[in-house]
């Protein structure tokens, strides 16, 4: 049906077009462009019930995509998915998700159909996922993460509670947690670009001092630690290294590693008195007692005197991935206890901000971590 642009349509007219349009749009959606033989074709064929035969067309060279994946999303799948990944079994997938084993396993079939391919693998061992899965899994805790931050402040501002505004300030001691530190403040920028973001260099004095004091949000320290009020998730677990100058006699060992008891009377570098024990321990592996002439800060500070044949330093392996540093060498102290990067914010925190960086530094320490330690 067709009308002159100037026409002035009657009220039975008005009717009639009325009527059409509302047949149209009762047509299902897999008959509108198929059929070219004229809208009263395609009406009748969308009455029948049953679409009519066609041959996709295909561009040469490119692979089908699944359609409107997004579209069909259910995190109630991507939970199950999940907990079938973490607990490699089905029936403590879905006991922890108080689901049917038949529901779980019916998520992940759903899932496998929308994708158009094995999600996971199920042998007589534990279920183990595919290459696909695996990529999904790590899309999967970042949505989820998500999806709950979202709920809860939306519910908030349902509450009538404000939002604070200010922005998130994030302390980063040294490099941080590796490679995980720019990645989760990238995640959280994607995730909230009208938050701003402020990273605060922090130095060795301030293990939880900035959080205390409301000079940062949250804050990346090493070692872990246990303090009143303090949250801490763990979020890399490294092998601990020592810098020593190029022209001592340990930097032979950069390839095949010390033991503590060939460290522990280097002259590592002095920190302040007000520096927090648990770091005072990590950095002199507990029992160290010779002090260089230098104090230190920050890495910086480290390095340079390192190089210059002033004292020595301890660090995590990343350290050495990030500070290369001329006439420093690292050497791995094998024998010491593996230390931990760390996200600490306050217990309790009522800014939505803080939670969701939280939910998802801790959602990429999982995928990451392994990566960030090596």
């Amino acid at each position: 049906m067709a009308l002159h642009p100037e026409a002035v349509i009657s009220q039975p007219a008005r009717s009639q077009w009325r009527g059409a349009v509302a047949a149209v749009a009762a047509v299902p959606t897999w008959a509108v462009g198929v059929c070219d033989r004229g809208m009263g074709d395609v009406v009748r064929r969308g009455r029948a019930g049953a679409p009519p035969p066609f041959r996709k067309r295909e561009r040469p060279g490119r692979r089908p995509w699944p359609r409107l994946i997004v579209a069909r999303m259910d995190l109630r799948r991507l939970s199950s998915f999940l907990a079938v990944v973490e607990e490699e079994h089905f029936g403590r997938a879905a006991a922890r998700l108080f689901l049917s084993p038949a529901a779980v396993t019916q998520h992940v079939q759903q899932l496998e159909r929308e994708f158009g391919t094995r999600l996971l693998d199920r042998g007589r061992g534990p279920v183990m996922p595919t290459a696909a899965g695996r990529r999904l899994a790590s899309h999967a805790r970042t949505l989820l993460a998500a999806a709950n931050a979202a709920m809860e402040d939306v519910a908030e501002a349902a509450q009538g509670r404000p939002s604070p505004g200010r922005g998130l300030r994030v302390g980063v001691m040294g490099h941080g947690s590796a490679e995980l530190t720019p990645a989760a403040v990238g995640a959280f920028r994607r995730a909230c670009p009208e938050v701003p973001v402020h990273l605060v260099e922090l130095t060795f004095t301030e293990h939880c001092s900035a959080l205390r004091e409301d000079r940062v949000d949250v804050a990346f320290v090493r070692p872990a630690v246990a303090a009143e009020g303090i949250e801490v998730d763990i979020l890399t677990t490294e092998q601990r290294i020592v810098a020593v100058s190029a022209r001592s006699p340990l930097a032979d060992a950069a390839h095949d590693g010390l033991r503590i008891a060939d460290v522990i009377d280097l002259p590592f570098l002095r920190v302040p008195a007000r520096t927090p024990r648990p770091f005072v321990d990590y950095l002199y592996f507990q029992d160290g007692e010779r002090r260089a002439p230098d104090c230190a800060l920050t890495p910086h500070d480290v390095l340079t005197s390192v190089a210059a044949g002033r004292g020595a330093g301890s660090g995590l392996k990343s350290f050495a991935r990030y500070y290369p540093w001329p006439g420093t060498v690292f050497v791995p102290v094998l024998d010491a206890p593996p230390a931990h990067s760390v996200l600490v914010t306050r217990a309790g925190d009522p800014h939505q901000e803080v939670r969701i960086f939280r939910a998802l530094t801790v959602a990429l320490a999982r995928e990451l971590g392994e990566f960030a330690a090596r």
